[in-house]
């Protein structure tokens, strides 16, 4: 029996990506197979962080590294060349850099018309922010995201602790270029993908945008609290916090029951859902007064005999010493000529009869140019020419 492949086997990226948003999305190629060269101009200009980093080894795992500096017209010429061999361009420069570089879609579909093209930018490609800068806290803020975080009644705006919108821009972004390379096996044609990290962000906002979208209501903070459901949120302990998710209906019947007071059950400022999340307040005083005479451990294990959502608060070091987080595997081991054995965030889902590849270290600089100008037929001449000019 012929071993499984990694299911991107074959295809081949070509990574102009930096920071964080769009290396996100090529990781998820890479880590599924996808043969990614990524493109980094002589000297390092990606910052990821130190290359020998954690945040830097995350991003840029499973790729190859070439050195092409694309202010030459010699550099420029070389990826030209690249782009028939390849499946998939990925890119995040602010939309008028591409032009100026000539590594835009248009340019390079006249060289490969099967060629998928990704694009995330800070707020679009057009329109009256395209030329802005966009970093994620922007993105937060102008996504509304920074609006609805923070205590229960807060005036001031927060952001989340993650790049969130950074992450879902390369996820969204990963998601088109899949999307698009299906496409392809019908129409034989690539095509254009573009995301940013504000469309990005107010995707994500979900249930909050509905909230206005449909009900014309602005959503407020509303802490660790649910926003249109009690009791849901984190209550001190007798050792610290614990999450519970217990509104509506029957699981506010067998949460009130496991916590001992089933005469909420009973009581008209709770006993529908509409009138516990009007009086949440009170209903979390009342909650919270009956878990700190136990500890977290305790509830945690008594709510969810009971069938009722809870868990403890992790921080990291509680993340991956948690007994279902070691089950599923969501590290993984990368050996490193220079830092030694390291673990790396695993993906977040696994295929039942696709392997991914096997995970190799984000490369140093430059580490495959000679690799990749050899596939491309340049002999030894023409490389020592591109050396000399600074091109590679």
């Amino acid at each position: 029996m012929l071993k499984a492949q990694p299911p991107l086997s074959g295809y081949r990226v070509l990574d102009l990506t930096r920071v964080r948003t769009g290396p996100t999305a090529v990781k998820q190629l890479g880590d599924w197979g996808a043969d990614v060269i990524k493109i980094e101009r002589p000297g390092g200009d990606d910052m990821s962080g130190p290359r020998h980093g954690s945040d830097f080894q995350n991003l840029h795992r499973n790729k190859r590294s070439m050195t092409l500096d694309l202010k030459r017209p010699e550099a420029r010429a070389l990826f030209r060349r690249m782009v028939p061999r390849a499946d998939v361009v990925v890119e995040n420069y602010r939309p008028a850099v591409k032009h100026r570089l000539g590594v835009d879609y248009e340019s390079l579909r006249a060289l490969n018309p099967r060629l998928v093209y990704a694009s995330i930018s800070g707020f679009g490609q057009e329109g009256p922010y395209a030329d802005r800068p966009g970093v994620d806290q922007i993105a937060q803020g102008l996504g509304g995201l920074m609006s609805v975080t923070g205590p229960d009644g807060a005036t001031a705006p927060l952001r989340v602790g993650i790049p969130i919108a950074d992450l879902c821009a390369g996820l969204y972004c990963a998601l088109g270029i899949l999307t698009a390379l299906l496409e392809r096996e019908r129409s034989g044609e690539g095509q254009w993908v573009r995301t940013s990290l504000l469309q990005a962000q107010v995707a994500m906002m979900d249930l909050q945008a509905m909230r206005w979208l449909m009900d014309a209501e602005v959503p407020a903070p509303v802490g660790n609290g649910h926003p249109t459901g009690s009791p849901t949120n984190a209550y001190a302990t007798r050792d610290g916090f614990v999450n519970v998710a217990a509104s509506g209906g029957e699981l506010f019947e067998r949460f009130c029951r496991a916590i001992e007071r089933p005469d909420l059950l009973e009581d008209p400022d709770y006993a529908t859902e509409e009138a516990a999340h009007r009086n949440r307040h009170a209903l979390d005083a009342i909650v919270e007064a009956r878990t700190r005479t136990e500890t977290t451990a305790y509830w945690v294990e008594a709510l969810n005999a009971a069938g009722v959502p809870c868990g403890p608060i992790h921080d990291m070091r509680g993340v991956f010493e948690d007994p279902q987080v070691c089950h599923l595997g969501t590290t993984l081991r990368v050996g490193h000529p220079v830092l030694g054995p390291i673990d790396l965030v695993g993906p977040a889902f696994d295929l039942s009869r696709s392997p991914m590849r096997p995970p190799s270290p984000a490369p140093e600089s430059g580490a495959d140019t000679d690799a990749v100008l050899a596939e491309l037929g340049l002999d030894e001449s023409e490389v020592a020419a591109l050396r000399a000019s600074g091109a590679i």
